[in-house]
């Protein structure tokens, strides 16, 4: 765990998260510190090491105001398996439905994934080196031995071998230099279908695992089998890297270093928490099922111990990242014993007009800049007025006052309907250069954007 970027301060982090999110500092810096005092508890000597617990945090705030967004950046940062779930999706035990330790399940797979992907990598040079021999026998097949017997007399010139071996050394140069990849060859590839039988379980909560791990005992009993396949030389080549690599990594030691690393930097973003929190304490029907989902999410948020197909998983160390509108409820709704799990509270603001004419053009991957690059792919350069960004943040503030307020995700719809026009004729138009300014953004939207009614529908 000691490297740049896990030991990154809170400040950096910080920093780093402002290149891609607008406002909502107090948010910023809850999760920077969880971070890093993650990378101090690595640093604790072991015996109070296990002792430290991580601080969970809740994120409160309305819909479209970073709060994915900054666990996603987050998790991207400390290169760490992540996964966004929705807390509504889960359903007690005993009901059909997805139980709360598939999400543990599908961290270590997504771990597993990523450590995987790094092995790989690691082996690269290997394995190209190894595909690269294997093509060149597909494309220069070396010559059958006969058996020699002991009475028979022998005389062979001196550099018998001396012509196969130039011969591959220059199919060599002609294959690093490109000059072979309209050649096809003959490749033994995996077969699309296993011979085996498909094994699909329909089952409820606790069971979900069974059909991974039955398709696993079936694609050993019946191993896959090949099939010849004629592909241009590139193909084989990427094909035959592709199987070299797997080959080189040892998969029990992917599995062990990706239950290692999810127990103590996987990070879970439980989204809509505030949907299992009940409403006052009604007892109706519906409440008893989100009290049971809280139940259910207890140990795992506290501590324990789940079984997964690469071996037990211990979620101690993971880091619960929650959030929630919490409109009709509040956190104090929710268990108390899940509140305690969760000592962190933050509260991100509603954006206004002047976080979305930031939004439209700080960050590295602003709106304004994404949609700049897609129309330099049909040769026109775009160009927007600053009061036109500025026209568009203040409809986009305006819609959602008068309607649902939706956040950022607003400026998706509004800059889609002013561009609708460009990005449809853009294969078509002479011009080179288009200007976005406020009067054609006012242009575009003033027949949605004055009626109210047409707007609930359209932005």
């Amino acid at each position: 765990m000691r490297n740049k970027i896990t030991s990154l301060t809170p400040k950096q982090t910080v920093q780093e998260l402002d290149r891609y999110i607008i406002g909502q500092n107090e948010a910023k810096r809850s999760v920077a510190i969880a971070l890093r005092n993650r990378w101090r508890r690595q640093q604790v000597p072991p015996p109070l090491r296990e002792e430290i617990a991580p601080k969970n945090i809740i994120m409160i705030g309305p819909t479209g105001v970073g709060k994915t967004e900054i666990a996603r950046r987050l998790a991207n940062l400390a290169q760490s398996p992540f996964i966004k779930v929705e807390a509504s999706k889960f359903t007690e035990v005993g009901y059909v439905g997805r139980d709360v330790e598939s999400m543990i399940r599908d961290l270590v797979q997504l771990a597993v994934n990523m450590v995987t992907k790094e092995e790989e990598e690691s082996v690269a040079a290997k394995a190209a080196a190894a595909a690269e021999e294997r093509l060149l026998d597909l494309l220069l097949p070396l010559p059958e031995k006969k058996p020699v017997h002991e009475d028979e007399v022998i005389n062979l010139p001196y550099d018998t071998n001396s012509s196969a071996d130039t011969t591959r050394e220059k199919l060599r140069r002609m294959l690093q230099s490109g000059e072979l990849d309209e050649r096809m060859v003959e490749l033994k590839v995996a077969a699309s279908r296993p011979p085996g039988p498909i094994v699909e379980v329909f089952s409820a909560s606790g069971m979900e695992d069974m059909q991974s791990s039955l398709q696993d005992a079936f694609s050993k009993i019946f191993p896959g089998q090949k099939q010849e396949r004629k592909v241009r030389v590139p193909e084989a080549l990427e094909y035959l890297k592709k199987e070299e690599a797997q080959r080189l990594v040892d998969t029990e030691s992917v599995a062990q270093k990706a239950v290692r690393r999810t127990e103590q930097a996987g990070i879970i973003f439980l989204d809509e928490i505030d949907k299992i929190a009940s409403r006052g304490g009604s007892g109706s029907g519906p409440d008893v099922s989100r009290e049971g989902v809280q139940r259910d999410l207890l140990p795992i948020v506290e501590g324990s111990t789940v079984t997964t197909k690469y071996g037990p998983v211990r979620t101690d160390h993971i880091l619960f990242i929650a959030s929630g509108a919490f409109y009709t409820n509040k956190p104090s709704d929710l268990a108390p014993e899940l509140q305690g799990r969760f000592p962190i509270r933050v509260n991100l603001n509603a954006l206004g007009e002047e976080e979305f004419f930031r939004i439209l053009t700080e960050p590295n991957n602003a709106l304004v800049k994404q949609y700049i690059a897609l129309m330099e792919t049909e040769g026109i350069d775009l160009k927007f007025e600053e009061a036109a960004i500025r026209e568009m943040a203040k409809i986009a503030a305006e819609v959602n006052r008068k309607t649902e307020d939706i956040g950022a995700r607003r400026l998706h719809t509004i800059i889609e309907c002013v561009l609708d026009k460009l990005s449809y004729d853009a294969s078509e138009l002479e011009e080179q250069t288009f200007t976005v300014t406020a009067t054609y953004v006012r242009q575009q939207l003033a027949v949605i954007s004055e009626n109210e009614d047409l707007s609930r529908y359209i932005l």
